[in-house]
């Protein structure tokens, strides 16, 4: 029975249960089922993901600290691996995973006390260290009582020791040399923890730890973690870098469920074998990355105007998977580009998986960034090559591919993408607008209709995306059936609508999980939301989708009651035009988006004769009409007529007219006369 460091209480051990969270602890233990949830323990930063941190709270207990625990963005933190760091220890998982929480406190001061936590009880720090000191005085004098002794203890100073007899001379054993180990692959390791094996492949990241350095490897079947060791913190095999290829040799384990490869031996090749184990692993990602097949999902002559564009694109995707690259998609924050990426994402995820043994590789090697519109402008740009360049040279990643997803289909992306080219990083665009040319000279693959010259009905973003994704990762063809249908505002393609009806989602479940899509991508625009996103597309719940998608009628039908009643119509040489001011007679900070707002309002007033809706915004022109406009030929048309008014074009044909604010009736003015003359 001891007493409470703190407060003085009688308790077994050194600490209260009521003060347990007031001390700060030193983990000496060896095993996370060793620690003690809701205290607090000094660590050190191992390493940075994209969805936290990662925590040695000792030297054998790595703990993940998620964003969602930080008290600030997670980009904000000043931390460098090897620091030290206080947090909380949430939870410890059966499989070892152990969840850490924030911490407010961090330094030793800002706690009322500190003790050591080791797997026989609390001790004060220091307190360990007296007792051994103690011990080993004693130790020290029983040996010097003891004294010298020549024969067993038994010979005196007074009597002389018995000669020893002379050691017989030892047998030279000659060892034979070990035989070379036989190379094995990464999707072998799985039957050989314990065992010593020696693998060929490709370095595609490393990253320095408090500890050891990490080494991922890549060869033809898969991609596994290497550690190795030369003092707490310092770089192992300094001269081996990113796309080198190497042999290792080392013992396979599992560290907190993750197979990882204890390194023993490290040797960068050269020449012959650099080159035979480079062409293995070229040849096998090939092979790997082609789709077997190529079958659409329904019949979409649009669809199938692209087939080698969708072949094309799904090997580009699978390839950057094979080949331990990160996948990036940029997608539009709208219904349709939540989906469409939505698509991609429950393509990639499951290979990801099958390509990585750590538990988190899906958190690591895709990322799903909506965008604030349709433009992958240098703002976008800066952001993505900002991230890629700190996890390249921080956590020793590749370069990603870069998927942009309902977006980037026009000349305004072109500096973007230049920007990307810089960095030799692919680029990839599945959109449904209408393209530049100029976007195929600036991306790798470019699966968009208008570019095929595709004939046939209007087809999606997320219709072109879900075809792809069915050829990224067949498996999950069956869960991207309904997708297309979901992705249409009116009247889907009878293909999709049967495709849907035969993957179990009738006309109303699609309608509720376009509705609840096109709520929640208004929320946090600039967030995934890939948990929530999944849930109300795949989930088995369908009650999430109906629920939410209540919410978004009663937000919509209460703004369009508003707009109807301050829509000003006007008829322009038998051209109907229906103008909303959607800077005074909107919530511009509440669901719904000006620009869903305006989709619903012409679907609901428009009428069989020509009709144009307008959405007027501070500085923004939008338009909807039942006959087809080149937005961009408006553009420079009310260009001509009001040249000070500083009007360009964002978006292609398909996008909107920008303006100085002072200029907005002028603006409006010169856009009716043109459209009149464009309609009549």
């Amino acid at each position: 029975m001891g007493k409470c460091i703190i407060c003085g209480k009688p308790v077994d051990g050194l600490i209260c249960e009521f003060h347990e969270e007031d001390v700060v602890f030193e983990f000496e233990g060896t095993s996370p089922s060793q620690l003690t949830p809701g205290r607090y323990y000094r660590g050190t930063v191992d390493g940075y993901a994209d969805f936290g941190v990662f925590v040695d709270v000792g030297d054998h207990v790595t703990g993940l600290l998620h964003r969602s625990e930080l008290d600030r963005r997670l980009e904000s933190l000043d931390w460098e691996p090897g620091d030290t760091v206080y947090v909380q220890v949430l939870d410890v998982r059966d499989n070892g995973n152990v969840d850490l929480g924030w911490s407010i406190r961090q330094a030793d001061r800002e706690f009322r006390g500190s003790l050591i936590d080791a797997p026989d009880g609390e001790y004060r720090p220091g307190e360990r260290d007296a007792e051994d000191e103690s011990s080993s005085a004693d130790d020290d004098s029983t040996t010097a009582d003891a004294g010298p002794s020549t024969n067993g203890g038994d010979a005196t100073p007074d009597e002389p020791a018995e000669p020893a007899e002379p050691a017989a001379t030892p047998t030279m054993e000659i060892e034979e040399p070990d035989a070379p180990l036989k190379r094995t692959t990464v999707d072998a390791l799985d039957d050989q923890v314990g065992s010593i094996v020696r693998l060929e492949g490709e370095i595609t990241g490393v990253r320095q730890t408090g500890g050891p350095t990490v080494f991922e490897l890549r060869d033809e079947t898969g991609t596994v973690e290497c550690a190795a060791f030369e003092e707490a913190g310092v770089r192992a095999y300094p001269s081996v870098e990113v796309e080198d290829v190497v042999a290792l040799e080392g013992e396979v384990e599992r560290r907190y469920g993750d197979l990882q490869v204890e390194t023993e031996t490290l040797e960068v090749l050269a020449d012959d074998e650099r080159e035979t184990v480079a062409t293995r692993l070229e040849e096998a990602i090939e092979q790997q990355a082609r789709p077997e097949t190529v079958e659409p999902l329904a019949d979409d002559e649009a669809v199938a105007a692209l087939e080698n564009e969708l072949v094309d694109a799904a090997t580009t995707i699978r390839k950057a998977v094979v080949e331990a690259r990160p996948v990036v998609v940029r997608h539009s924050a709208t219904a349709d580009g939540y989906v469409a990426g939505a698509a991609i994402e429950r393509a990639v995820l499951p290979l990801v998986r099958d390509q990585h043994t750590r538990d988190d590789a899906e958190y690591h090697y895709f990322e799903r960034r909506p965008l604030e519109g349709t433009v992958y402008d240098m703002d976008a740009a800066t952001g993505d090559v900002t991230s890629m360049l700190e996890a390249r040279d921080r956590h020793g990643e590749q370069l990603p591919l870069v998927v942009l997803v309902d977006a980037g289909s026009t000349v305004e992306s072109t500096d973007g993408y230049d920007l990307l080219e810089v960095y030799d990083v692919d680029r990839l665009v599945i959109d449904d607008s209408h393209a530049d040319e100029a976007v195929v000279d600036a991306v790798s693959v470019a699966v968009n209709p208008t570019l095929a010259e595709a004939n046939g009905g209007a087809v999606t973003s997320t219709a072109l995306a879900a075809n792809v994704a069915a050829h990224v990762n067949e498996a999950v063809r069956d869960d991207l059936e309904h997708l297309p249908a979901v992705s249409y505002w009116e009247e889907p393609p009878a293909a999709y609508v049967d495709l849907a009806t035969e993957a179990g989602y009738d006309e109303t479940a699609v309608t509720e999980q376009r509705e609840a899509v096109a709520l929640e991508a208004y929320y946090q625009s600039y967030k995934d939301k890939r948990e929530l996103v999944a849930d109300l597309l795949f989930g088995d719940e369908r009650d999430l989708a109906a629920h939410v998608s209540e919410q978004f009628r009663d937000k919509l039908e209460a703004e369009l009651e508003t707009a109807r009643e301050n829509l000003e119509t006007t008829s322009i040489d038998g051209v109907t035009v229906a103008t909303l001011d959607t800077a005074a007679f909107t919530h511009r900070f509440d669901f719904p988006s000006a620009n869903l707002l305006l989709d619903e309002l012409h679907r609901r007033e428009r009428d069989d004769g020509p009709f144009v809706t307008l959405g007027l915004g501070e500085d923004e022109l939008h338009v909807r009409t039942t006959t087809p406009v080149d937005v961009r030929e408006l553009g420079e048309t009310v260009a001509d007529a009001v040249p000070d008014a500083g009007v360009r074009v964002v978006g292609g044909r398909d996008g909107h007219v920008e303006f100085l604010v002072g200029e907005r009736d002028s603006v409006r003015e010169a856009a009716l006369d043109a459209l009149a003359e464009t309609l009549a």
